[in-house]
C-alpha cells in the first residue's frame, strides 16, 4: 500500500463477538455444553449453587486458597459451592473468551493508568473477549464516569475516578482481594540490576548489567510453559504481562521513568483537531525487522488497523484483538505519511491518556496481513467469529525488538538472541537498556522448589516466574541467591458473571464479597507479602480516600472477624437481599 493512501478508521463502537470465540480445538460448542452440564448439576431449580473456577495449587496455591475460602463460606451460609481447578490457559479461555463461569479467582495482569478500567467495565466491551468486561457488567452511571475520566486531567480527573471507584465498589462486578508483592529469586555473580524494574517487564531484563566481560548467555527458569507453546502477542490466554514478547516486539513508546517515552518513535508532536488530541509521530531512521526488511510507517498504520479489526474489514462486524483493546480504542484514525511519519487522530480524551495508545506492539504487515482470514479448527469454520491473528501460535516470530527468536521446545525451553541491528545497541539509551548478553534461554521447571535448586547450583541466573513467600527464608539463607521484591499493580480478585442468576443482583454480589476476610487472607495466604484492598486503584495515588483499607473493607466488610464467619449476620444479609432459607438450611431464590 502506498504511504499516505491508508486511512484506517478505528472506531470505539461495540463489537459483536459470539461466545464461540474459543480459539481451541475442542470446538465452538464446548462452552455451551459445559454451561448446560453446569446447569443440569444444580441440586434443584430453586436452590442457589455456584461454581468457583481457579488454577490448581501446583500453579498458584494462593488462588485456590482464596477460592476454597469463598466456597467454604458459601456452603456455611447455605449456598452449594464447588471449586474447579484448571490449567491457567483453560481458566483464561473460560473467563476471557467463552464467558463460561459463575465465579472465578484469578490475578489481573495489572495496569499503568486508571483508564484500564474502561475496557474492563464499560458496557461497550461487554461482548468482547480478553480483559474486556468479562463480567458482562452494564451500568450507565459507571459508563458515564469511565468516559468522563479519560477526557479529564488533574484534580478533575481525580474526583471523577474517586466517584467511579465508589460506584464500582457498590456494584461489585468483581471484588479486589489483594495486591501481592512480586518476589523473584536471582543470582548476582554474573548479572546485577535485577531490582531496577524486576522481571515483570522487558526493561527489567534489558536493564541488567554484566558483572563479567561479555557473558554469552542469560539463563532464566520459569514454572509457566505457555511461552514455549505460543509466541503470539495478541493471545490473551497465553499472555499475562508479555515480558518476553515485549523483547521480540517493539512499540512506538515504552513506559519508564514514570511516563510513556519514544521508543521506535524518534519523537512525537501533539496538536488538536476539533477539540480532540492528534499527534504526528516520526520514526527512528533505518529501523528493520528481524528478517532484515525495513520497518516503515505503513507497518505502524497496518498494526493499528489489525488490532482494531483482525479481519481487516473482511467480516460484517469487526473482530478486535483481545489484547491492547483499551489502548487501541483511544485511536480514531491513523495514516502513514511517507515512510517514516504517522499521523494519529484520537477519540475524545486527554493527551495524557491518549499516549497509552503508543505502547502496543508494532507488527510487520508482510507477516500478519494473511492472518486476517477466518480461523478454522480441524476443517471446521467458526463463522467469522475469530481470525488466525487471534489464535495463531506464531511459531517463528518476526519482530523488531532487541531480541530475536532462535528456537523453542514446547513445554521445555525457548531461546532468543540479541538483535545487533537494533537501535538500542548503538543509541543514547543503550547504556540503560542495551542487552549485555548474546543469548537468552528460558527453561521450564516444574515448581518453585526446582527453580531455587537450579539457582543454588548455579545452573541459571534467575527465576523469571515469581516465587511464593514461603521460600523467602530459604533464599535468604543462601550465599549465592538473593530475593528481589517489587510492589505490584496486578491484583487478585473474585470475578462474578453478572449474566447468570443470582449474580446479576448487586446485593447478592455484595454479600458474597463479604464472605472474603481479606485481612486474614493476606496474613495467612500471602504471608503479609501483599496489601488488602477495596479498590483496583488502591496502590496508586488515584485511590479514593474513603476506600482506603483501615482494618477492613469499608464497603463490603467481612461477615465476622479474625477469619471466623458470623453465619447469623450473613443469613440476615441474604434475607434482606430478597432470598429465603429452606428448612434444610439451603439458600433459595425468591
Amino acid at each position: 500500500m502506498v504511504a499516505g493512501d491508508r486511512l484506517d478508521r478505528i472506531d470505539g463502537r461495540r463489537r459483536r463477538l459470539l461466545a464461540g470465540l474459543a480459539g481451541v480445538s475442542t470446538g465452538a460448542t464446548a462452552g455451551c455444553l459445559q454451561q448446560f452440564r453446569s446447569m443440569a448439576n444444580r441440586n434443584s431449580p430453586r436452590d442457589v449453587s455456584l461454581e468457583v473456577k481457579t488454577v490448581p495449587a501446583d500453579i498458584d496455591p494462593r488462588g485456590i486458597h482464596i477460592a476454597r475460602d469463598v466456597a467454604d463460606n458459601l456452603e456455611a451460609v447455605g449456598i452449594g459451592a464447588t471449586v474447579t481447578p484448571m490449567d491457567e490457559q483453560e481458566l483464561l479461555r473460560d473467563v476471557l473468551i467463552n464467558n463460561d463461569f459463575d465465579l472465578y479467582v484469578a490475578r489481573h495482569p495489572g495496569y499503568d493508568d486508571p483508564d484500564f478500567l474502561r475496557p474492563l467495565l464499560h458496557s461497550d466491551f461487554v461482548e468482547e473477549p480478553g480483559w474486556q468486561n468479562p463480567f458482562g457488567f452494564t451500568d450507565l452511571e459507571v459508563d458515564d464516569l469511565l468516559d468522563a475520566q479519560r477526557r479529564s486531567s488533574g484534580d478533575r480527573r481525580r474526583r471523577q475516578l474517586s466517584e467511579l471507584q465508589r460506584a464500582v465498589a457498590r456494584q461489585q462486578p468483581f471484588s479486589v482481594v489483594a495486591f501481592p508483592d512480586d518476589i523473584w529469586a536471582v543470582r548476582t555473580d554474573r548479572f546485577v540490576g535485577w531490582n531496577r524494574f524486576g522481571l515483570r517487564r522487558a526493561l527489567g531484563i534489558l536493564g541488567l548489567d554484566a558483572e563479567t566481560d561479555d557473558p554469552d548467555r542469560l539463563d532464566l527458569v520459569t514454572t509457566d510453559d505457555r511461552l514455549t507453546k505460543n509466541l503470539n502477542p495478541l493471545a490473551s490466554e497465553f499472555r499475562n504481562r508479555g515480558t518476553f514478547v515485549g523483547l521480540l516486539y517493539d512499540s512506538l513508546g515504552r513506559r519508564y521513568d514514570g511516563e510513556v517515552r519514544p521508543w521506535l518513535a524518534a519523537d512525537w508532536e501533539w496538536s488538536s483537531e476539533g477539540g480532540r488530541p492528534a499527534a504526528r509521530v516520526d520514526l527512528r531512521e533505518d529501523l528493520t525487522w528481524h528478517d532484515g526488511e525495513p520497518l516503515t510507517a505503513d507497518d505502524v498504520a497496518f498494526t493499528y488497523e489489525l488490532l482494531a479489526d483482525t479481519s481487516l474489514g473482511r467480516e460484517e462486524d469487526p473482530i478486535p484483538a483481545p489484547r491492547f483493546r483499551g489502548r487501541v480504542s483511544l485511536v480514531e484514525t491513523v495514516r502513514a505519511v511517507g515512510s517514516r511519519t504517522v499521523e494519529f487522530a484520537f477519540a475524545d480524551c486527554d493527551p495524557e491518556v491518549a499516549v497509552r495508545a503508543f505502547a502496543v506492539p508494532v507488527l510487520p504487515e508482510a507477516e500478519w496481513e494473511s492472518k486476517a482470514s477466518e480461523a478454522n479448527f480441524a476443517g471446521i469454520g467458526l463463522g467469522g467469529q475469530t481470525t488466525e491473528a487471534v489464535v495463531w501460535d506464531n511459531p517463528n516470530p518476526v519482530g523488531s525488538g532487541p531480541l530475536q527468536f532462535e528456537e523453542r521446545e514446547p513445554a521445555d525451553s525457548v531461546v532468543f538472541s540479541r538483535f545487533d541491528d537494533h537501535f538500542l545497541h548503538g543509541d543514547e539509551v543503550a547504556s540503560r537498556f542495551g542487552a549485555t548478553f548474546e543469548t537468552l534461554q528460558l527453561q521450564v521447571v516444574p515448581s518453585n522448589d526446582a527453580a531455587i535448586e537450579v539457582l543454588t547450583e548455579a545452573r541459571a541466573d534467575a527465576a523469571a516466574s515469581t516465587i511464593m513467600p514461603k521460600f523467602v527464608p530459604e533464599v535468604a539463607e543462601s550465599d549465592d541467591v538473593e530475593v528481589v521484591s517489587k510492589a505490584s499493580r496486578s491484583f487478585y480478585h473474585l470475578g462474578f458473571n453478572v449474566e447468570r442468576a443470582p449474580l446479576g443482583n448487586p446485593r447478592f454480589r455484595q454479600n458474597v464479597a463479604r464472605l472474603l476476610d481479606k485481612g486474614t487472607i493476606v496474613s495467612e495466604v500471602f504471608d503479609d507479602y501483599a496489601v488488602p484492598a477495596a479498590t483496583p486503584l488502591a496502590v496508586t495515588d488515584w485511590a479514593a480516600p474513603d476506600l482506603e483499607w483501615d482494618g477492613e473493607d469499608p464497603v463490603v466488610p467481612f461477615f465476622g472477624s479474625g477469619g471466623d464467619l458470623d453465619t447469623d449476620e450473613a443469613h440476615a444479609a441474604f434475607r434482606d437481599a430478597g432470598y429465603r432459607y429452606a428448612k434444610d438450611g439451603s439458600l433459595r431464590n425468591r
